[in-house]
């Protein structure tokens, strides 16, 4: 053996180490073993060996380690962090975390994903879905809803007050419903393909709100009075947190409380004095009873020594003298109950406080705690419905629609747009069932919740824009007809709401994400910030050697990825979705290296990079997109006919991955390190693409005909074939056009003419009277001529009528 030889069998054994993640015992036991066979062929000298000695032993003898490198590295460590404030320490402690640290440590166990079982409805979810949720839906007339009453109508209130839509949440020992999180968000898409109004308006108090944190936090004399009468619709609950001056950022809201002494229903009681400003609070105009969030202060020391308890929930009635609400405001013409309130020193008793007295200061935690689950249901559920039933929508009427003697859905550009539409819908649906499966497993998941409102938001809004440009004039005059406008202007809300879109995938996704997925970082944070300097240099050592082996095991494996294009990977299935399985775990390891590096160079400074940080946030947020994705084909039966939305959706994510790691790169501060990245992680630079135009076609397609996966896309939405259902009186359209195509075509052969394919009533009379066509056939072609035209007709009104007021 040469010195060559031996030399690239160190590197290789190196690499392997690395790469099977060895631990350092290991490492060095088999690093020991080839120096002495290097000894043994005259390859390795006394001088190698010492040398190894000198690295070896400080490493693998704890006490040496400690003293002199882990101390002064602990001590480095606590001047470089940047101090981590209260509110952002209970927001990190909120939540759990869950397949999406799979993804961040990377070595995603694909197996595990899909051993997770699939979220199903038991019988009584189901018969409800099927029963009062089907029957609001034919109750609801969006357009009376938005343009006439701007609000929903007193008879759909009390029909959900009656069938307990405000408790789905609440369990049954109140008289609640007791979904599950995916039954709530199964009865929110199917709410929202016949109005936002409406699911907004159910999803609130199934949300973040007083039910949830009552369950949650209250008393039992809190519980046993409110859960029972907001589960009877005697109480409407609303919870208000955003104030003018803090609006993502919750934790500065300038509204308090004192507390002090005072006169209620004629006692002295020991209570607080209330002054707040709120506004964006979805039912606060019709709110009987208002969750309230504000920094409580005791001057006067009547709890204790503290004097800024912090931040502090309470149930206030909104019948007690001195709150002010009632007035609305008017969200883009998307009039769901939504308004400010406001109170300048009332008093109420200290037993308001959710939780009692004792749980004054505690408000931020069970905020986040409570939003962790709420954000991954409501705001997503409404997005991914929306989309379903759109996308069904355009699809029918893109084949319904004529121009230039084509059905415009044939037409190329609009099938790229129909695609997004649909390949986004498949992808969209997935990821509520994931998440919402997760909540069901007794997750708090708090990354997946800001990826699925940020992402399954942004869809939406862009999918809307798409549907939008297909409808045209169809979509822009709005009307009872128009299922498309309310949806176009009220996209905007959601992405402001429950955290501003920016902010989330600038600063919380990755911001919470690399804390809580990353294996090591938040126990070298709490061993940082623990008093007891030796149990403090213990954990420390701990998790900086295993954060060292990590990041230098994702080096070596980006690189052998990158040097394989990680073909040699294995795949739980050896079909078309094998390479999405290995790019997947690809991106995985060098999300988890882009990580480590942007915190070893950037420090602290990282939390002020919001850009690196939302792009390394976007790689993890298109993981678990696509993780989810894969899982809803894996758990329908790997049904082979979706799988143009599947394909679509996967490549768009690992698209977008790329994209997003190579933006990254060219703009991280440090050069030389953005070229060592860039020869490690793309060394033959961008080589993935966007869904092919074939991928396009297939997806558009699929959608302009029944047929099963069509079907899938759009399982729950409310389609029933009624009069006063647009979107089911479309979908008996699309059958009867279909229908009519073959017996039109046959019209045009015989006739040796090729007709136009409207005025179906005056083909029907030729082919008749020509003895082409029976009937049945005529009528058929006639009934399907007057269904046309209300699919392509616009709404119009006598000018009056348009005049508010």
């Amino acid at each position: 053996m040469d010195y060559l030889t031996w030399a690239l069998i160190a590197i290789a054994l190196c690499g392997f180490m690395a790469y099977s993640r060895a631990s350092l015992t290991s490492f060095t036991i088999a690093f020991t073993l080839l120096m002495v066979a290097g000894t043994f062929f005259n390859v390795v000298s006394f001088f190698s060996w010492l040398v190894f000695a000198v690295i070896a032993i400080p490493l693998n003898v704890s006490d040496i380690r400690k003293q002199y490198i882990t101390k002064p590295l602990l001590t480095m460590f606590k001047g470089i962090m940047p101090e981590m404030s209260k509110t952002e320490q209970e927001a990190i402690d909120a939540g759990t975390t869950w397949f999406e640290a799979e993804l961040f440590r990377g070595t995603p166990d694909w197996k595990k994903l899909h051993n997770y079982p699939k979220p199903r409805l038991n019988a009584e979810e189901q018969a409800f879905l099927d029963g009062p949720v089907e029957e609001v839906c034919r109750m609801t007339d969006d357009w009376q809803t938005t343009h006439e009453l701007a609000d929903l109508s007193p008879e759909v209130w009390q029909y959900l007050k009656d069938n307990k839509f405000f408790a789905m949440i609440i369990k049954k020992q109140y008289g609640g419903l007791e979904f599950c999180a995916y039954a709530q968000s199964r009865v929110l898409q199917k709410l929202s393909s016949v109005s936002s109004v409406l699911s907004s308006t159910v999803g609130v108090p199934n949300s973040l709100g007083p039910g949830e944190l009552l369950q949650h936090y209250g008393t039992k004399e809190q519980q046993d009075h409110y859960l029972p009468r907001l589960v009877k619709g005697d109480e409407i609950p609303c919870f208000a947190l955003t104030s003018p001056e803090a609006g993502s950022d919750a934790g500065a809201i300038p509204d308090f409380g004192i507390v002090c002494r005072g006169e209620f229903n004629g006692e002295e009681v020991l209570g607080m004095r209330l002054t707040w400003n709120k506004r964006y609070i979805t039912l606060a105009p019709v709110a009987t009873v208002l969750g309230l969030a504000f920094k409580l202060q005791d001057p006067d020391h009547l709890l204790g020594e503290q004097e800024d308890l912090g931040i502090t929930c309470a149930l206030i009635p909104t019948d007690i003298d001195g709150v002010i609400t009632g007035r609305r405001h008017f969200p883009l013409n998307v009039p769901f109950q939504n308004g400010p309130t406001q109170g300048d020193g009332v008093f109420v008793p200290l037993d308001f406080i959710i939780g009692g007295p004792e749980m004054a200061g505690q408000g931020w935690r069970m905020l986040v705690e409570c939003l962790s689950v709420g954000r991954a249901i409501t705001l997503p559920s409404n997005s991914a419905g929306g989309i379903k039933s759109l996308a069904l929508a355009t699809g029918a009427y893109s084949r319904i629609r004529r121009q230039f003697k084509i059905s415009i859905g044939k037409m190329e550009g609009v099938e790229e747009a129909l695609a997004r539409i649909g390949g986004n819908a498949y992808l969209m649906d997935a990821v509520t069932t994931m998440s919402t499966g997760a909540i069901d497993l007794g997750e708090k998941p708090s990354v997946i919740s800001a990826i699925s409102k940020y992402h399954l938001t942004e869809k939406m809004r862009n999918c809307v824009a798409d549907a939008m440009d297909i409808h045209g004039g169809k979509g822009v005059c709005m009307g009872p007809g128009n299922y498309i406008a309310r949806g176009y202007q009220g996209a905007p809300v959601a992405i402001t709401v429950e955290g501003a879109n920016i902010l989330t995938r600038s600063m919380i996704i990755y911001g919470q994400g690399a804390i809580r997925c990353h294996p090591y970082v938040l126990a070298e944070l709490s061993a940082a910030s623990n008093k007891d300097e030796q149990q403090a240099l213990n954990d420390f050592d701990h998790a900086l050697f295993g954060h060292v082996g990590f990041a230098i095991s994702n080096i070596c494996r980006s690189v052998w990825f990158s040097f394989t294009g990680s073909y040699a990977l294995s795949a739980p299935y050896n079909d078309e979705t094998r390479r999405y399985y290995q790019l997947m775990t690809r991106f995985s390891s060098n999300l988890a290296m882009l990580s480590d590096i942007a915190m070893l160079t950037l420090g602290g400074d990282l939390k002020r990079r919001e850009r690196i940080s939302a792009r390394l946030g976007d790689i993890l947020s298109f993981l678990y997109l696509a993780s989810a994705t894969l899982k809803r084909y894996n758990d329908e039966g790997r049904q082979s006919a979706d799988l143009p939305f599947l394909q679509w959706a996967l490549e768009d994510s690992l698209y977008n991955i790329q994209q997003a790691i190579s933006e990254l790169i060219s703009n991280f501060p440090n050069k030389v390190v953005a070229k060592m990245l860039t020869a490690i992680i793309l060394p033959l630079g961008c080589n993935l693409k966007k869904p092919s135009d074939a991928t396009d076609h297939k997806v558009a397609k699929l959608m302009q005909y029944h047929n099963e996966s069509r079907t899938r896309l759009g399982q729950g939405q409310y389609l029933t074939r009624e009069p006063e259902n647009v979107l089911g009186q479309l979908e008996q359209t699309l059958e009867d056009i279909i229908a009519c195509e073959p017996i039109f075509d046959k019209v045009c052969r015989e006739l040796g003419e090729r007709l136009p394919f409207y005025n179906l009533d005056i083909v029907a009379e030729k082919g008749l009277s020509a003895n082409i066509i029976s009937q049945e056939e005529a009528d058929l072609l006639i009934t399907t001529e007057v269904k046309r035209k209300v699919t392509i007709n616009v709404d119009d009104f006598d000018s009056d009528y348009l005049k508010a007021g």
